[in-house]
Order: C-alpha cells, then structure tokens, then sequence
C-alpha cells in the first residue's frame, strides 16, 4: 500500500513541478504555493540522486565483500596447507630424533664395548 501511495505522491508532484516550471517559461508569477512545489520537486530529485547513489554503493559493497570473502577462503586453504607441512616436518623431525638416540645408544654401546 505504501509503495503505491509513494508513487501517486511521485507522480501528482511530479505533474506540480512540471505545471510550475511551465508558468516560468510563460514569465508567469509564482505563488507561494508554486515555489514550495519546485522546492519540494528538488528535495525529490536530490532523493531519488541520494538512493541511486547507495544503490551503486550497496552494489559495491557486495562486491567488495565477495572478493574479501574470496581472500578468506584462499587464506584458509594456505593455511591448511601449512599446517599440513608443519604437521608433516613434525613427524619427520621427530622420526630422526628418534634416528640420532638410536645411533647415540649404538655409539655409547661401542665406546663400552672397547
């Protein structure tokens, strides 16, 4: 209901302003009234500027937002992948630590063993 009302009340304004700017062609003097419709035909057009505006930025927004959203995906597989590899190093540096006791044990055994 709202939308439509707004729109009757674009419209019949629209018509006023248009009806205005028509006695200014003729050189017809402007009531009051008249200059108040002209005032109020500019505050709309500056509104419907202002809504495209954020319209185009809203649009820019959500574009911005998708390629963030798009960084942050590729950050989260970069970070799984170190993680894989730090996992993996882990394990190997852990297997010749194990390695280095067992030549360290073989060593001491043969310094006994002399």
């Amino acid at each position: 209901m709202s939308g439509e009302l707004g729109a009757f009340v674009y419209d019949a304004l629209k018509t006023a302003v248009e009806h205005v700017v028509g006695k200014l062609k003729e050189g017809k003097k402007l009531t009051t009234e008249d200059i108040f419709l002209l005032y109020l035909g500019s505050i709309l057009r500056e509104m419907g500027e202002l809504r495209t505006e954020i319209a185009r930025l809203e649009q820019r927004l959500d574009e911005t937002n998708r390629r963030i959203d798009e960084t942050n995906r590729r950050i989260d597989e970069m970070n799984k992948r170190i993680d894989a590899v730090a996992d993996l190093l882990s394990k190997r540096i852990d297997s010749l630590q194990t390695i280095l006791l067992d030549i360290q044990k073989l060593l001491i055994e043969l310094v006994k063993t002399k």
